[in-house]
């Protein structure tokens, strides 16, 4: 039986990938900053404690569990807050992974040789001239986030030439009723629940004109454990092909919820407009369909929908 290690086990795409790997007939250990067990994290998943801030410890648990493949999914994931926490966000998103990568070469070696993925971010392209992004896109960061994403991306980049399987999955955005409050996708769907039950007022959001690629996390899940059993590591990236605006997404929302009449209820907030963002993102994931014959299950109604109905049965 293969064994895994996910980093970031208890979040949304680390409990979606931890329930992935154990349906293939994987052992599947997970590594979380926080004691006790998420609710999202199946009962077959071992458990480990560890800040990946925290080195020494981080890399015992690598040597401890002897992973076939290491899944690294844990940083700080809010753009809005690397804003505010720039170190943090270079530590976990950048040094961490180098700590990660180092720790995995130092175990003895396998037949097959021992596997590594990183989950990038589309935020490495920032600014980028042509859209759709594809693999071959210029890296063009703008925000802390970004900037430390492309870093691990570069990184698992250069453990792969050096001779480790180590494959740099690009994902763009990706949802699901696990997904946090912080992100503003949830934000809206929970807002646009109380709204409809009288218990909030409006929606207030930043800017409603930016375009991303918004997709189904469990298929996103999926794109990470094709690239974990891939005999050869590469870079792949993982997308719809679609783009929407916030306001497209606010009024899928409201659309699921069944309200027609919306527009009076939403408000624009200039605090919660970032300083620098990328108009839009949109990627071609045609590398990853030809290579590992993945593809997108829900379309973007589909997503809106589905957040919208979990959170009417909270």
């Amino acid at each position: 039986m293969p064994v895994a290690l996910i980093t970031g086990v208890s979040g949304q795409t680390g409990s979606y990938l931890a329930e992935n790997l154990l349906a293939r007939g994987w052992e599947v250990h997970g590594v979380q900053r926080e004691d006790g067990r998420d609710p999202a994290v199946p009962a077959g998943v071992v458990l480990h404690q560890a800040d990946l801030a925290d080195f020494p410890t981080t890399a015992g648990v690598v040597a401890e569990v002897r992973p076939d493949t290491t899944w690294n999914l844990a940083a700080l994931s809010s753009v809005a807050a690397s804003w505010t926490r720039p170190i943090e966000t270079a530590q976990l998103n950048g040094a961490a992974v180098a700590n990660l990568l180092d720790a995995v070469r130092a175990l003895p070696d396998l037949p097959g040789g021992r596997g590594f993925v990183q989950a990038s971010s589309a935020e490495i392209f920032g600014a980028a001239e042509i859209s759709p992004q594809t693999e071959a896109t210029p890296l063009r960061p703008v925000n802390p986030y970004g900037a430390s994403k492309a870093y691990g991306h570069v990184l698992a980049g250069a453990y792969r030439a050096a001779g480790l399987r180590a494959s740099s999955v690009i994902l763009y955005n990706h949802e699901s009723p696990r997904r946090p409050e912080a992100f503003v996708t949830r934000k809206i769907t929970a807002g646009v629940v109380r709204i409809l039950r009288s218990q909030q007022s409006e929606l207030v959001l930043g800017n409603l004109d930016v375009k991303r690629d918004w997709g189904w996390a469990p298929d996103y899940a999926e794109a990470l454990a094709l690239a974990g059993e891939a005999e050869t590591a590469d870079d792949y990236l993982v997308a719809t092909g679609e783009s929407h605006t916030i306001r497209d997404f606010v009024e899928a929302a409201f659309t699921a919820a069944g309200i027609d009449d919306w527009e009076h209820l939403v408000r624009v907030d200039p605090a919660f407009v970032r300083p620098t963002d990328a108009h839009e993102m949109r990627g071609d994931a045609g590398k990853i369909h030809r290579a590992l014959g993945w593809s997108p299950t829900k379309r973007f109604a589909d997503v809106v929908a589905a957040m919208v109905e979990h959170d009417l049965a909270l």
